[in-house]
């Protein structure tokens, strides 16, 4: 299956910055009890491994990546903790030359036209849009589908339970990703509850 199919299988991907291991399981069951089974760990906290490796051996089933990939190493150190797919903010040859040959694949981040020319020339056709609130939201991913019909999007940053249902009405946008439907005071006051509630308003408001 396709990286595209696997992440198209939920409407929103929770993006997560974990920076307490203890939080990593209760987290993820939380959002995965909510219906949000796809989860993205990002490595912008010194434990995000540790995290990702204690989900993976707590809950084998669900689908979990890693983000914030800026270097191929980053992906081996992934892959090596239980990562199942990776997703970088943006991309360089180095690393999108990494995820053709890592074990696991690669998601690249594209903000403009001439970002999603070149990293479809190295053979990438599902792409992170980010950010895609300040690039233009949905209008500018409507206006690209007919010059790149062959390109589909996960769109994250400034993706809210507002718009997401406007996101994943494009043809060519297949999941979102967002960190709201786990925010650090929630995470922080060990409200699992609240969060699950907050992936199920989520799936509520997606449309799907």
């Amino acid at each position: 299956m396709s990286l595209q199919k696997i992440l198209g299988q939920v409407p929103l991907i929770p993006v997560l910055a974990i920076r307490n291991p203890d939080h990593a399981v209760p987290l993820a069951r939380a959002l995965a009890e909510g219906g949000l089974t796809i989860l993205e760990v990002t490595l912008r906290t010194p434990v995000a491994l540790e995290a990702l490796r204690l989900i993976r051996e707590a809950m084998p089933d669900i689908t979990l990546g890693v983000g914030t990939v800026l270097q191929p190493e980053d992906m081996d150190r992934a892959a090596n903790a239980g990562a199942s797919f990776a997703v970088s903010p943006g991309f360089t040859k180095r690393i999108a030359d990494a995820g053709r040959y890592s074990g696991i694949p690669l998601l690249p981040g594209v903000a403009t036209v001439s970002e999603m020319m070149l990293v479809r020339e190295l053979g990438y056709r599902a792409l992170k849009f980010f950010p895609a609130g300040p690039m233009g939201g949905p209008a500018a991913l409507k206006a690209i589908a007919p010059v790149m019909p062959d390109l589909a999007f996960c769109p994250t940053g400034g993706v809210t339970t507002a718009n997401l249902a406007e996101y994943l009405a494009l043809p060519n946008v297949f999941c979102a990703g967002g960190s709201w439907v786990a925010p650090d005071a929630l995470v922080q006051a060990q409200d699992w509850k609240a969060i699950s509630d907050l992936a199920r308003k989520a799936i509520a408001a997606s449309g799907r």
